[in-house]
């Protein structure tokens, strides 16, 4: 029998010393065994090396106290990590003392997350993850505060007058709106909650770790998913962000065989600001690295005189001087095909419905998978069918009111665009 994957009780873990100590006996006696007891233990319990090194460990300092599993250290992900889903929450939280002119710091913030959602997250943790959500602290109504940055405000505010510019007075809107994401899930994603008896303790019988994991690409609008695009592969990668399993040549493919083919005419496509999103046209405008050859024909193409006798530092100086906006490769693209690009303000996952269509669809996987791939494949088919084109036009419509919100509440705070 194999003990892996399988969470030990304190009856387990104290098996687990008892094994290591008679080694350890074992070993002074004139019969030596050359293997280290601890290599012994886990051979003779069919479990690995660093598993009876970690019990061992928590012995050591605490006794058969620190083998109960209330008290034993589990290793893995930080118990206090900010939870997907907070980030919204917190900056609405922010948002609203910044404008009724409260004191807001990280005390302040940590003491509204344990008390309003039930989340405790580490002082130097959340002030990390405030940084990468686009705040600084700076001056405010009442001296030094925390506060969204200049920039996150002006990207949001660009977007929300490019976006509000596409619906009427009654939120009907102009062009088609597709909404496009990237997400993953992994083979062993489940709920940890189970019912227990208090004797007994808390055993899972879920394997240890993440598992495989599988990239999901897709787009959805008013009417649901859209036809024919869905697209699921094995990620090669199981550590790190989901994105490092991204790269443009199998976003491009997607977005041009898949999407594009499949999406209403004149669409307007919303997406984030992913690297694989935002690779340079090459051919768009010029560049130091570029021949002079290169920089002539840009030039005599754009119709722009220049002279034999010009230098290349010349000549780039030249390019620079009347070279539109660098554009991306995907905005080309899609204007090819009659379509045009939007980007979120970075920081925004609530301006996204997408992101709840992938909050539906893994909840439905976590509530029955037996974490195998074969299931979470065929649960990834239920949990999409979940989303209806009802689903997606009640998210839209909440992302249409948190725009309003963000525009109104941006204007009466005064800030300056430029």
């Amino acid at each position: 029998m194999s003990f892996q994957g399988v969470e030990f009780t304190s009856e387990m873990r104290k098996m687990v010393v008892n094994v290591k100590h008679f080694f350890d006996s074992t070993k002074k006696t004139p019969n030596d065994l050359t293997r280290p007891a601890s290599q012994l233990t886990a051979s003779a319990l069919n479990i690995s090396e660093s598993t009876v090194k970690v019990i061992m460990a928590a012995f050591n300092r605490r006794g058969e106290e620190g083998l109960n599993y209330s008290n034993f250290e589990q290793r893995g992900r930080p118990t206090y990590t900010v939870e997907p889903g907070i980030e919204p929450l917190v900056r609405r939280f922010i948002r609203r003392a910044n404008r009724d002119g409260d004191q807001v710091n990280i005390a302040i913030i940590r003491n509204f997350m344990r008390d309003e959602l039930h989340c405790d997250v580490a002082h130097t943790t959340l002030w990390r993850a405030l940084q990468r959500w686009g705040f600084e602290f700076g001056k405010g109504i009442r001296s030094a505060q925390l506060k969204e940055s200049e920039r996150v405000i002006i990207m949001r505010r660009q977007y929300l007058r490019l976006k509000r510019s596409n619906r009427d007075d009654k939120g009907r809107t102009d062009r088609p709106e597709v909404y496009l994401d990237e997400s993953y899930i992994n083979k062993n994603h489940s709920n940890d909650n189970t019912w227990y008896f208090e004797e007994d303790g808390i055993i899972i019988g879920k394997p240890t770790g993440k598992g495989d994991r599988l990239i999901i690409v897709d787009a959805i609008t008013k009417d649901g998913w859209v036809p024919n695009t869905r697209l699921v592969f094995k990620a090669s990668k199981k550590t790190g962000d989901y994105h490092a399993n991204m790269n443009w040549d199998n976003f491009s493919e997607w977005f041009q065989e898949k999407l594009l083919k499949n999406i209403p005419e004149n669409s307007l496509i919303i997406m984030d600001n992913a690297s694989y999103h935002n690779v340079l046209a090459e051919e768009a405008f010029p560049k130091k690295s570029h021949s002079v050859k290169r920089l002539r024909e840009w030039l005599s193409n754009n119709e722009i005189p220049w002279t034999q006798d010009m230098l290349k530092s010349e000549l780039f100086e030249l390019c620079s001087r009347f070279a539109t906006k660098p554009e991306f490769l995907i905005d080309t693209i899609a204007r090819k095909h009659g379509h045009s690009i939007l980007r979120t303000p970075p920081y925004h996952p609530e301006l996204q419905p997408i992101e709840t269509c992938w909050a539906i669809v893994k909840n439905h996987v976590a509530q029955h998978n037996d974490c195998t791939m074969k299931k979470v494949r065929i649960l990834l088919e239920e949990g999409f069918a979940k989303v209806t084109a009802k689903t997606c036009q009640k998210l839209i419509k909440k992302v249409n009111i948190q725009e309003d919100i963000f525009w109104t509440e941006d204007t009466e705070n005064h800030v300056k665009i430029v």
